[in-house]
């Protein structure tokens, strides 16, 4: 059940729709992106997630392997991203989440270094 959870989850994210994926979302979920400030809600998320989308052309996620402990999801994944010149960048990142019993994550994090995407 995991890997169809997963994959749901990363569909979600390079549907590059940011309100599919806050479906996922509990309502007071909280996402930590790299070393940014927390995001809080799910409208706080859908609106971090569109701003960022605004910056790269698109994403794909390629799932390398990924755990389950109890209520949580650690996915290590490798990210392709478009770059807005056009360039595709691929760099590794992990994903933790925790889901409530309903199934909605209610506390996402991702450990990423986003330099490459950036660079000149």
């Amino acid at each position: 059940m995991t890997d169809d959870v997963v994959r749901r989850v990363f569909q979600a994210v390079d549907s590059f729709d940011p309100d599919e994926f806050a479906r996922l979302l509990a309502e007071d979920a909280t996402l930590v992106f790299g070393n940014a400030e927390p995001l809080v809600g799910r409208e706080a998320i859908a609106t971090g997630l569109r701003t960022f989308f605004f910056t790269i052309g698109g994403l794909r996620h390629r799932i390398v392997r990924n755990w389950q402990v109890d209520a949580d999801t650690i996915a290590e994944t490798e990210v392709t991203y478009r770059r807005l010149d056009g360039k595709d960048v691929s760099v590794v990142a992990v994903s933790i989440w925790s889901t409530r019993d309903d199934g909605l994550i209610s506390d996402y994090r991702i450990f990423i270094d986003l330099a490459p995407v950036y660079a000149a």
